[in-house]
């Protein structure tokens, strides 16, 4: 009699352990289905992110290459002007105003380098030449102009760097 008790009581243990563990893997399945679904989400949030970002930076390329542009197409005009005239001189000086003033507005400054001494970081040495009366490492002559933009580098200046002469 005690094994049938026994049984039974291993049984319905049995049973409660199964029904239990029946619970939490439907309870499990759930919580899979829940994170697969907000792994999805998150998949289609960051696609759309780059979407938007991707158009968003397509936009300012564009308003970027307009304002460029127009800035070009006034340029090309007052050139075709002075072109035109008889006396271009006062066109010519007309162009290199608004030039000036495109640069001011960029924040682009030229870079002042003669009687200098030659930085690596600013210029571009093209040639050097040696000389009696000066110091080591002087700029003497610019060949081309170097720009700075928002305190960086633009364009370095190409020059021309005295070397003292050596007495033999």
């Amino acid at each position: 009699m005690s094994t049938k008790k026994s049984t039974g009581k291993k049984r319905e243990t049995t049973v409660k352990k199964t029904d239990s563990l029946k619970k939490e893997m439907v309870k499990l399945k759930q919580e899979l289905k829940e994170k697969e679904d907000k792994l999805l989400r998150s998949y289609a949030d960051l696609h759309n992110y780059q979407k938007r970002m991707e158009k968003e930076l397509q936009i300012k390329e564009e308003e970027t290459k307009k304002k460029y542009i127009s800035e070009l197409l006034n340029l090309s005009e007052l050139l075709k002007k002075a072109y035109a005239d008889k006396s271009p001189k006062d066109g010519l000086k007309h162009i290199l105003n608004n030039i000036d003033n495109f640069f001011e507005k960029e924040q682009i400054k030229s870079i002042d380098c003669v009687g200098e001494k030659f930085d690596h970081n600013l210029h571009h040495a093209v040639t050097t030449i040696e000389k009696d009366d000066c110091k080591d490492e002087i700029i003497v002559e610019e060949v081309k102009k170097g720009y700075m933009i928002n305190g960086k580098l633009l364009r370095p200046s190409q020059v021309i760097v005295a070397k003292k002469k050596e007495n033999e």
